[in-house]
């Protein structure tokens, strides 16, 4: 049993999970408009989505938009953790992730890793970008 963030956006969904898949090397991304849905369900014919995700190895990171109309507050109180392998290439996706957004802490050493930082993304995502301690042998 696994925890899978589920991600809400207000129309912006197919943009953020195209670009995150791009920059965090997706293998499947799946985009279903509200308009695919069968008939019976009644859902409106909207090219906003209804259901997407991205697959990075077993990890999905899965998204929609609100329905047409709602009052959609997408992430407002949650963060994406995501640890990468190394310094550079946190700095590179936290960079790319701050384009168009809000640095909250800037990406650098901090005394629990060796490098960290966070940012709301341009979709309005909050992310958390950092390199695990090293395990002790």
């Amino acid at each position: 049993m696994t925890f899978n963030p589920y991600l809400n956006f207000d129309g912006q969904c197919s943009e953020a999970l195209t670009f995150y898949a791009d920059l965090f090397g997706a293998t499947d991304l799946t985009l279903m408009p509200y308009h695919e849905a069968p008939p019976e369900e009644n859902m409106p014919a909207s090219d906003r989505i209804m259901y997407g995700h991205i697959m990075l190895g077993d990890a999905c990171l899965m998204a929609s938009d609100s329905l047409p109309g709602s009052d959609a507050k997408p992430q407002e109180s949650v963060s994406i953790n995501h640890s990468v392998r190394d310094i550079e290439t946190g700095q590179k996706i936290f960079d790319a992730l701050a384009q168009g957004g809000q640095v909250t802490m800037p990406y650098g050493p901090v005394f629990f890793s060796k490098s960290f930082g966070m940012v709301r993304d341009r979709f309005g995502t909050n992310w958390m970008i950092g390199v695990p301690p090293e395990m002790d042998a």
